[in-house]
């Protein structure tokens, strides 16, 4: 690919911030969008929650990555924050594609994040991009989220969705948390075990998303997971080895609904996602596997 004027929304978030370092990288001109008043050229002012984008500062940009969102898994689901995360993503995402959709010259590509929670509680069952959405305030926000982009679509701007799954990682998100209890010695496995996690690398999520940003024809949904899910006591075990450090703590599901309260259906919760359209377009993983992928950050 070469040089391009990329624009991200959630650049200083876990997998914004890789992406950025990435593109820099390799020359790529990232234009950050940010909530303050810019601090220079490189930023763009925009306000999710009320939907006002500085379109201009979007011109010659030609392509759009929007991940921007309150963390999922930051607090507890009270009714005010399960608010504040859907008007993050629903609105932000609106916001960004009005914008993509007036540009003169729209971009090339506009990629924007959602989740694998858009499939709910799958069980055993393995699911692909062709799978409905399950039950749930995850599912219906994942719902929402991706319909909100439709105005890019329509203005015929290849629009892309990356259903992300659980991101290996030290900086953030669910790993950012397990890390240091299994270097304690206090990891354990979550409720009975047996709940799939669909994991991906952060190294092959930052790769995942310029592949699609660079591959030509790709567009609709994308799961970006490994391609072997494990359970959460595979993962544990996995983690034991990897950190050389026991894993004979346990945390009861009980507990877990009564610390987490609604957002333990979705720690609990089974979720055996494959990368299926991603592989068929051509993708290689470099972490495949959860001890590769656990190596690469430990």
């Amino acid at each position: 690919m070469q040089p391009s004027r990329i624009a991200v929304a959630g650049a200083s978030g876990l997998i914004g911030s890789a992406l950025v370092r990435s593109l820099t990288a390799d020359g790529h001109e990232v234009v950050r969008l940010v909530r303050r008043v810019p601090r220079g050229e490189g930023e763009v002012r925009w306000d999710p929650e009320g939907g006002r984008v500085d379109a201009a500062g979007l011109a010659g940009c030609d392509v759009v990555v929007n991940l921007a969102g309150a963390g999922i898994g930051d607090r507890r689901w009270t009714e005010a924050y399960k608010t504040r995360i859907r008007c993050s993503r629903v609105l932000g995402t609106a916001a960004l594609a009005k914008a993509v959709a007036a540009m003169d010259e729209p971009p090339r590509v506009f990629v924007n994040g959602s989740a694998m929670g858009y499939y709910g509680e799958t069980g055993d069952r393995v699911v692909d991009e062709s799978a409905p959405p399950g039950d749930g305030f995850l599912p219906e926000l994942c719902v929402e989220w991706e319909g909100a982009a439709a105005p890019a679509q329509e203005a015929g701007v290849r629009t892309v969705f990356t259903r992300t799954g659980l991101v290996v990682a030290r900086g953030g998100g669910a790993w950012g948390r397990l890390f240091p209890l299994f270097k304690a010695g206090l990891g354990g496995r979550l409720g009975d075990g047996r709940q799939y996690w669909s994991f991906i690398a952060l190294h092959d999520e930052v790769a995942a998303i310029r592949y699609l940003i660079d591959t030509e024809g790709l567009s609709g949904p994308f799961n970006l997971t490994a391609p072997t899910p494990l359970t959460n006591r595979e993962i544990t075990e996995a983690m034991g080895r990897v950190l050389h450090r026991p894993t004979v703590f346990a945390v009861p599901a009980p507990v877990l609904r009564t610390v987490l309260g609604e957002m333990a259906g979705d720690v609990l919760g089974s979720q055996r996602v494959v990368p299926k359209r991603l592989l068929e377009a051509g993708f290689t993983f470099a972490f495949p596997e959860i001890e590769g992928a656990l190596r690469a950050v430990a």
